[in-house]
């Protein structure tokens, strides 16, 4: 190699060098307590977390990590007994002191202007919060109380401090760093952390907050960066719930919220899909299948979409199998376990009320505890004219008869787990799934669990009867 080359490879080298440590940044820490002991530092991305760097403290409990610009947004420090202390990673760089990341308040924050402003506010943001649902509580009784409605002038002198608290606070966000971090997590931790004393305490906040919550970016790389996107998701459909409106109600403004959100995501498939999954699964969890249909077929007819084949399955199984659908008959071929109604060939051969048919099997994590639990409220079940069909996926004989033959009700099982012409045509994508049907077949609860169903039957069933 000539004495040229070698000086240009050399350049390049340090151009290089400069360039990743222009790129990189570092969060440095003392503590005399973690010596010798091993530091995580970890990421957020979207609804998960990465590891991004990991040392370990030397002997003066000294540490130092470096970290990219692709890491930047919130993370939290992890120490080998899962105590962890939460920050800002920037394009400053980081210094800490402190005992133990486990007790926030022994931690000092020596370098890190955006650090510094998000452990003030931290620090002021719940006071404030308290101070205003104390006057909140006071408004009432001024407000209600005959013994005090008639003065004026404490009245006027709460709702002055109010208007004074909340200035202060908005004030606070308002003069942080244009264009940093901070200035974008605060803003949406204030907006999640305060559904719920909005929902008890300042009702006629509402509207505006639900606003807040449509108008958030779902394109916007910060927010898969907060760590707050679960709860952001979670936070926006909770306060429509909790609103104090009637269900019917509830469903149409979920509904917009769903549109608003749809809309943002058309540009970014990965993460409509992702979003919308974890929001489909919310919903169902939480009974509120009037939104998660609407979710459901809003995807399925959406044109400018491509949702993919997992999660497309999922929703097609709920297109073809929602409430007030009749679901198909089933014949009971292959081995058949029968000890209740040993005549009965088919589905529809079943005279009772209502039938639960449930797709399961034994190497399904969570089917043994909830066929058990069916098998403990099975006669009280009976005697509200309530039969079960258990539709197994296993694909040994002996397994599933050594599985399936404890159970009171009907149980079945052709071998062809996935393949079985009867989990298709019920368009079952997990184990265990459950259908509550009526005698005439109709769908008239999707639930998701045994528990679930068994406070319908009491609820509508046993309650009703009385």
């Amino acid at each position: 190699m000539n004495f040229r080359n070698f000086q240009l490879i050399r350049t390049l080298f340090i151009i290089l060098f400069i360039t990743i440590q222009a790129n990189a940044q570092s969060i440095s820490g003392t503590f005399p307590n973690l010596t010798n002991r091993y530091i995580k530092l970890t990421g957020f991305n979207g609804f998960d977390t990465y590891a991004i760097d990991s040392v370990k403290v030397n002997e003066k409990g000294e540490f130092k990590f470096s970290y990219n610009k692709s890491d930047y947004g919130m993370a939290y420090l992890l120490t080998e007994n899962d105590k962890s202390f939460v920050v800002i990673l920037s394009e400053e760089s980081v210094k800490l002191k402190g005992e133990s990341l486990a007790i926030p308040e022994s931690i000092e924050i020596i370098e890190g202007k955006q650090n510094k402003l998000f452990e003030q506010y931290a620090f002021e943001h719940p006071r404030r919060e308290q101070t205003l649902s104390a006057w909140d509580y006071l408004t009432k009784i001024y407000k209600k109380d005959s013994l005090f409605a008639v003065y004026e002038t404490p009245k006027l002198a709460i709702e002055t401090e109010k208007r004074r608290i909340k200035a202060e606070d908005s004030l606070f966000l308002a003069g942080l760093p244009q264009n940093s971090y901070v200035s974008y997590y605060l803003p949406l931790r204030k907006l999640v952390s305060s559904v719920s004393i909005i929902a008890q305490y300042r009702t006629e906040e509402i509207p505006a907050t639900i606003q807040a919550f449509r108008k958030l970016d779902y394109t916007d790389n910060r927010l898969y960066k907060s760590g707050l996107l679960k709860e952001t998701i979670e936070a926006h459909f909770w306060l429509i719930e909790n609103s104090g409106r009637s269900l019917d109600s509830v469903y149409l403004e979920m509904n917009k919220s769903i549109d608003y959100m749809i809309d943002n995501l058309l540009a970014k498939e990965k993460e409509l899909n992702q979003i919308t999954e974890y929001l489909f699964k919310l919903l169902e969890s939480r009974s509120l299948f009037g939104a998660s249909e609407y979710l459901a077929l809003k995807l399925l007819n959406e044109q400018g979409c491509t949702i993919n084949n997992d999660f497309a399955a999922q929703l097609e199984s709920y297109r073809a199998m929602k409430i007030g659908n009749t679901a198909p008959d089933i014949m009971f071929n292959g081995d058949v376990l029968n000890r209740s109604n040993p005549a009965v060939a088919k589905l529809s051969g079943i005279e009772s009320d209502y039938t639960v048919v449930i797709f399961g099997a034994s190497w399904c994590p969570a089917c043994p505890s909830e066929l058990s639990h069916i098998t403990g409220v099975y006669n009280k079940w009976k005697e509200q004219s309530v039969e079960v069909v258990f539709v197994s996926l296993d694909e040994d004989e002996k397994t599933f008869k050594n599985f399936a033959s404890v159970f009171p009700f009907i149980s079945i099982c052709d071998y062809q787990k996935w393949e079985s012409p009867i989990v298709k045509s019920y368009h079952v994508f997990a184990t265990p799934t459950i259908y509550l049907l009526d005698n005439k077949r109709e769908i008239l609860l999707r639930p998701n669990s045994v528990s679930q169903l068994d406070s319908w039957v009491d609820w509508y069933l046993v309650q009703g009867n009385k």
